[in-house]
């Protein structure tokens, strides 16, 4: 009896409990960190193409235009958007002033939908493609804060002013760790187009998608405004050292940085006794590379000593490779006992292809997290499963009982029927 009273007491608390966290949500919230206003800007080309009547029977102009005016009527009200173009001005045939035309239409801040549609309604195909430029001022255009940003490039052809690569210039914009993404989106493309859009989306970690109507054009830049305005982790920059001794003290969190082909990166983490150190690590492939490659990452310690490592090799068919590691510091019996300082090496075999710039290095996320360690360290190397063990055995206890219960019901009901 008493014991059963005391389950129907514990019981009672913990539906207590839960109904007061239900009752009560706002106060787990109130500790959040406000976030930044995500900021968007749609870099818009208006070049001399754009008069092609291509996409379900009108201009690629007026489908752009549509669009717009759509993706305007639904942004959220949490998203700062702001609107450039490229090409929009400039009637002449000088090539260096042609390269010049890029201007803000519509300012980076929070939306006033009538001003900004009636600014695109006022956008007539006309000059150049300087998107190398354009994608230059668009990132100056949303420089400053810390939400998510991005930029949204529409265009019907490559850029004609070059050197200024775009690819290389989408490549010093993700160098300089602000976390910004580009996504493009082509019209109609031809194959050098989808492949110079594509290039500038991969390297700064955004999507291409190729457009042929104005409803997919729509419904595309829909989608990415709005993913704007998704919570996002955004990975803070950082500076891995060439030895460990100089290396930077990393907490749990996202980093990225950027290595040279074929160089070593050192950071390092503090893990205290009974803790659990994992670490993992990407590099990305965002230009031309040779075939055959790999990624290490080692955790060794400050004298040199591996502690354990994590490897991956690649062929040529992804865009990046990773790697992880786990670390579990055993516990000690001295509480006095210090935090072991564990040194992360990250190293790559990447080769350029032949033509291809090695600067700015590759994009590297190096994500670290320190946990409470396993209480046994058997559980760690129990093939991978630690504690699921347990419900691996209830598992195999509980087939074993159901396979006996249906041979007896089995046999009882052939009996039953020899009989009848």
């Amino acid at each position: 009896m008493i014991r059963r009273q005391r389950l129907a007491a514990g019981v009672c608390a913990l539906l207590a409990a839960l109904t007061a966290g239900l009752a009560f949500p706002a106060g787990a919230a109130a500790d959040e960190t406000e976030q930044a206003a995500p900021k968007v800007e749609l870099v818009l080309d208006v070049s001399g193409s754009m008069r092609a009547r291509d996409i379900d029977g009108g201009t690629r102009m007026a489908a752009a235009k549509q669009a717009f005016n759509e993706v305007l009527d639904a942004t959220p009200e949490e998203v700062e958007l702001g609107i450039r173009t490229l090409g929009a001005n400039y009637h002449g045939d000088d090539r260096r002033t042609g390269c010049k035309d890029t201007a803000q239409l519509y300012p980076v801040g929070p939306l006033d939908r009538t001003e900004a549609k009636t600014a695109v309604a006022t956008l007539a195909p006309t000059g150049w493609t300087p998107i190398g430029p354009a994608l230059l001022k668009a990132a100056g255009d949303l420089n400053g804060g810390d939400g998510t940003r991005r930029i949204v490039l529409i265009s019907d052809g490559e850029d004609t002013c070059q050197p200024l690569d775009p690819c290389e210039v989408a490549r010093e914009i993700a160098a300089k760790g602000i976390g910004l993404t580009i996504d493009t989106l082509g019209l109609v493309p031809d194959a050098r187009t989808r492949d110079q859009l594509s290039c500038i989306a991969d390297a700064t970690g955004g999507t291409y998608t190729s457009v042929r109507h104005k409803e997919e054009l729509s419904d595309r830049v829909g989608e990415l405004v709005d993913r704007a305005a998704d919570p996002v982790v955004t990975p803070v920059a950082t500076e891995g050292a060439a030895e460990c001794a100089k290396a930077p003290a990393l907490k749990s969190g996202l980093y990225t940085d950027r290595e040279e082909f074929g160089q070593q990166r050192w950071y390092k983490v503090d893990v205290n006794p009974g803790q659990e150190l994992r670490a993992s690590v990407s590099v990305a492939d965002d230009r031309a590379v040779d075939p055959d490659y790999g990624v290490l990452l080692r955790a060794v310690t400050l004298h040199g000593r591996e502690i354990v490592r994590g490897e991956a090799a690649g062929t040529g068919r992804t865009d990046a490779v990773s790697t992880g590691l786990r670390y579990p510091r055993p516990e000690s019996d001295d509480d006095t006992a210090a935090a072991e300082t564990v040194c992360l090496q990250v190293t790559n075999s990447f080769s350029a292809a032949a033509g291809v710039k090695t600067s700015p290095g590759l994009p590297l996320e190096l994500t670290v997290d320190v946990v409470d360690g396993p209480s046994h360290a058997a559980d760690v190397a129990a093939f991978g499963l630690g504690r699921g063990w347990w419900l691996l055995g209830a598992l195999v206890l509980a087939g074993f009982v159901a396979g006996l219960l249906w041979g007896w019901l089995s046999r009882w009901r052939v009996a039953v029927w020899r009989t009848n």
